[in-house]
């Protein structure tokens, strides 16, 4: 499966990053490009024994064989870059990272407005600054990494990169990020994000044509939550959250996540609208207890199947990976059980 683009069915916060990392590792994945709008979007890949909580570099930097790279319509903050440059040093990422240089840059100026006004009292945005930072590129006046001199070494023509590697029959993974229901355009407007972040943006992010893609992987978590803003159908009360075990802190802003049942209707229509060929679900463990550190489908307790069996019958798809505990391992590996493409190489 030379590319696979992976997105979030929900609100964000499905555990993006983990299926990601897993994919890049077991799968040899030679190049991760990520989509999406910037540093808005947290990612947190839980490696060994370590925790690492990512904004600007792809969530395959667990990897060593793989390549970073940022597309070029993804927003940038240097200071953000670097210090996941160093947080990572351990994998050697600045030495395999690679910035389009057509990404804009985000500036004291954009974090500034975007913590005060409609988006902050309203919208209730992460403040980071991609929103003004996406109206100047409209406006056509934004800085691009090409003119920023800390970039310069960075600089990477990623829609070639990208391209050549598929071309080559190597896996290419497009990372997306935040969810289908923030999408400026299909989300719940005006309580989203800046720009569209559906499959299909996320290969214009990265310069990336619909043919080269051969799998579109939508994430979903066994609940659903979001941050900030705007409607979440069956929203629990924070006190039952925390007796369930979904309640939960964003990584980017610290604020607390809402949360509500796994919503079928939006799972539906989120494999419509990402043109989805199979689905992972996260968070199994948190769901039914009974799972976690489960490797095999077979070892899961039969209400977790009959879960599984009833969101695939639902949407269309096949669930293909299953998410039973944080670290990038503690995961179900269906593909090969059920047909889909899938590496037999392992990290």
């Amino acid at each position: 499966m030379p590319c696979t683009v992976v997105v979030c069915g929900f609100f964000g916060d499905t555990g993006k990053g983990k299926v990601i990392s897993y994919l890049a590792l077991k799968d040899s994945v030679s190049v991760t490009a990520r989509a999406g709008v910037g540093p808005n979007a947290g990612h947190t890949v839980i490696y060994g024994d370590k925790t690492y909580k990512m904004r600007m570099l792809p969530s395959a930097f667990a990897s060593e064989k793989c390549k970073l790279l940022i597309g070029p319509g993804v927003l940038v903050n240097p200071d953000v870059l670097f210090q996941e440059m160093k947080l990572t040093e351990i994998f050697k990422s600045e030495d395999r990272t690679g910035v389009d240089p057509q990404c804009a840059i985000i500036e004291p100026k954009h974090i500034e407005a975007d913590k005060k006004g409609h988006l902050a009292t309203e919208v209730k945005t992460t403040g980071t600054g991609t929103g003004p930072c996406n109206a100047e590129r409209a406006l056509r006046s934004v800085k691009l990494a090409r003119d920023i001199d800390q970039l310069k070494r960075f600089l990477v023509d990623v829609p070639l990169e990208v391209n050549s590697a598929i071309e080559r029959g190597e896996n290419v993974l497009i990372e997306g990020t935040q969810g289908t229901y923030l999408s400026l355009y299909h989300g719940t407007y005006p309580y989203c994000t800046s720009k569209d972040v559906t499959a299909s943006a996320a290969c214009s992010d990265v310069g990336v044509g619909p043919r080269k893609v051969d799998e579109v992987l939508v994430v979903f978590k066994a609940y659903t939550t979001r941050v900030g803003g705007g409607p979440l159908s069956n929203e629990i009360s924070w006190e039952e959250a925390e007796k369930r075990g979904w309640a939960e802190i964003a990584s980017v802003t610290g604020r607390r996540r809402r949360a509500a049942p796994f919503n079928f209707e939006l799972a539906k229509r989120a494999v419509m609208l990402n043109g989805a060929t199979q689905a992972a679900v996260t968070k199994m463990d948190v769901l039914f207890p009974d799972c976690r550190n489960v490797k095999a489908y077979r070892g899961l307790p039969n209400e977790a199947k009959r879960f599984v069996e009833k969101i695939e019958s639902e949407i269309g798809i096949p669930v293909t990976l299953l998410g039973t505990g944080a670290e990038v391992w503690e995961i179900v590996d269906r593909r090969l059980d059920l047909g889909t493409s899938s590496s037999s190489e392992s990290f």
